[in-house]
């Protein structure tokens, strides 16, 4: 039986309309989900929506993953040993370079640079609270968009040329684009998705094998650059009630604090952390780095973690001309270079 004209001409208009409307669809799908990204929030059951919060404002490079070998085994070394390390390491009188003055003129810095005598302690940044490193890391993808990372990498070349006492800074338990990529590495709160602070980062669990791997990759990875010492800053719980850990937090520091150590430090090479709060200092090649003190309690902030030689393993970062800080460790900006 054969179908009228008109009504084949209606079935084609109907088909036409209906691929239309199908191609619309499927555009205000797309939108949708695209815009539905920012209340996406990674939890350890998986993934939920939450449209109380947004990721439209975070600054940063899209996620990337993260290239983590396998967990790191515990290198156990004798106390007579460390003793020993210890003592080999000397009192730094020097200067940091922030990621400010990187950002703001790498040339200019690089100038300060030659200014120094040889074998000044120098420390720079190299990543950022988001996760984005500063120069070509073989750990991760995710690179500082402000920053010239081939001028970058001449700069980090040159300070480990061996003319300087490199000391590489870098946030440790503060990781953005890590803690979203990884999420069983962060700390929870009790609906199960990570908690984030005020500036969008996520916080890293201390006694994660995947985060204290994480780190030693990147303290490893200095050290084959070059670098006399590794400083890991942000290496503090975040002062809330809402992250569920059940286990003591200043220990679960000082433990994994020894783990990097004993694993990654060697005579020549030291794993060093920027103190919020007190925790046990660990032993080995380490020094503990103070910011924000007063010249006044310099002596007993050194005193507080009961080194023979608080000399040699307390740094004080200081804006500050004073000298009872250069009783101990001391650096100061690369701008203060003379």
């Amino acid at each position: 039986m054969s179908i009228p004209y008109r009504t084949r001409c209606f079935l084609k208009r109907l088909g036409i309309a209906l691929l239309v409307l199908l191609a619309v669809a499927a555009v205000l799908l797309v939108v949708l989900f695209a815009d539905l990204q920012q209340y996406i929030v990674y939890t350890r059951d998986g993934v939920k929506l939450d449209f109380s919060r947004s990721t439209k404002n975070l600054t940063g490079q899209v996620p990337q993953p993260t290239v983590i070998q396998d967990p790191i085994g515990v290198q156990y070394i004798d106390r007579s040993q460390l003793t020993e390390t210890d003592k080999e390491l000397s009192p730094i009188i020097g200067y940091y370079i922030t990621a400010k003055d990187l950002e703001t003129d790498i040339e200019a810095v690089r100038a300060e640079l030659k200014k120094l005598p040889a074998k000044t302690p120098v420390m720079i940044d190299l990543k950022s609270i988001y996760g984005n490193f500063f120069y070509s890391s073989a750990v991760s993808s995710n690179r500082n968009d402000d920053l010239d990372i081939g001028a970058m990498d001449a700069l980090i070349k040159e300070l480990c040329s061996g003319n300087y006492y490199a000391i590489g800074r870098l946030p440790a338990l503060r990781d953005m684009l890590y803690g979203l990529n990884n999420v069983s590495d962060g700390l929870p709160v009790a609906a199960g998705y990570l908690w984030m602070d005020s500036e969008g980062c996520y916080w890293l669990n201390p006694k994660s094998d995947g985060t204290v791997t994480y780190l030693a990759q990147i303290a490893n990875e200095l050290k084959n650059l070059g670098f006399d010492e590794v400083v890991f800053c942000d290496y503090y719980f975040p002062e809330t009630d809402k992250i569920v850990f059940k286990d003591d937090k200043q220990k679960a520091l000082s433990d994994t604090a020894q783990t990097l150590i004993n694993s990654c430090a060697t005579d020549t090479f030291a794993v060093s952390f920027t103190v919020d709060s007190y925790f046990e200092a660990p032993r080995g090649r380490s020094r503990m780095y103070l910011e924000n003190a007063a010249a006044a309690e310099a002596a007993t902030l050194a005193a507080q973690f009961g080194f023979e030689d608080p000399q040699t393993r307390v740094v004080f970062l200081t804006e500050i001309h004073d000298t009872r800080f250069d009783d101990f460790s001391v650096l100061r900006p690369i701008a203060d270079a003379e």
